[in-house]
């Protein structure tokens, strides 16, 4: 029975982490292991989530002493880890109590190394909204997740056996897209589970208030950061720009 690592950056989240641990509590698979890297917290986060450490052991929390974003705080915590299997979910987030069950074996019938699965989308106040969204039907390779960002870091998981500890880079944003990239980079795939096993919180200050900047600064991580040419990253971003689009607006 494999041990899962999950893994979860916290901070000031004392309005919802305490339904995410909930939502790790009530899995039906049980062999895991839940690290929280609280990141200088100016709230009761670090409180409620000592409340659940008194209650399961298997609940783990580090506290950074300077506040070094979510990126490098998942790091800490995957190299705290002992699982077999590194899964994330962030403090706002949450799963189908049958995420972990199915999910591992899905990713056991089909000797995958990294895996991802569908999801949907919750308000503030933890209602469903819009409609589910649904993966590829075929593994997703580099050039595939350059085309559509569809790795959603909460439904992600891979095998540290087969991968091994790979960090996120430090990147002020899109720490975990760069990671699935450096993944697939190496040959691997991510196999997808086109079934809606975890929930992303969309929160009303959270969709980008100026849009084009958003996408210039994707044409800017490609090229700079992925080292593409200039037509390649052109091309990827209007491909990525128009999928972004109809999954956060039109659905």
């Amino acid at each position: 029975m494999k041990k899962v690592s999950i893994i979860t950056p916290l901070y000031n989240a004392e309005r919802y982490v305490s339904e995410t641990i909930d939502s790790v509590l009530n899995q039906s698979y049980t062999n895991w292991e839940m690290i929280l890297v609280d990141d200088c917290s100016t709230d009761k986060s670090v409180y409620f989530v000592e409340k659940f450490q008194e209650k399961d052991e298997r609940i783990l929390l580090l506290k950074n002493k300077s506040n070094m974003g979510s990126g490098l705080s998942r790091n800490r915590a995957i190299d705290a880890a002992s699982g077999d299997i590194i899964a994330f979910l962030d403090s706002d987030d949450i799963w189908h109590p049958e995420k972990l069950s199915k999910h591992l074996d899905f990713m056991e019938k089909n000797s995958s190394v990294f895996s991802h699965t569908s999801y949907g989308f919750i308000d503030e106040e933890g209602k469903k909204i819009k409609s589910t969204f649904h993966v590829s039907n075929e593994p997703v390779d580099y050039k595939k997740l350059l085309k559509r960002t569809e790795i959603s870091c909460l439904t992600a998981m891979f095998d540290v056996h087969k991968i091994g500890k790979m960090h996120m880079p430090s990147l002020p944003k899109a720490q975990d897209y760069a990671l699935w990239l450096d993944i697939l980079k190496l040959g691997y795939v991510s196999d997808p589970l086109d079934e809606e096993l975890a929930f992303y919180r969309q929160h009303s200050a959270s969709t980008t208030s100026n849009k084009w900047k958003h996408i210039l600064g994707h044409w800017n991580f490609l090229k700079n950061r992925e080292k593409l040419s200039l037509i390649a990253s052109t091309y990827y971003t209007i491909t990525w720009a128009i999928g972004g689009f109809v999954k956060y607006y039109l659905k």
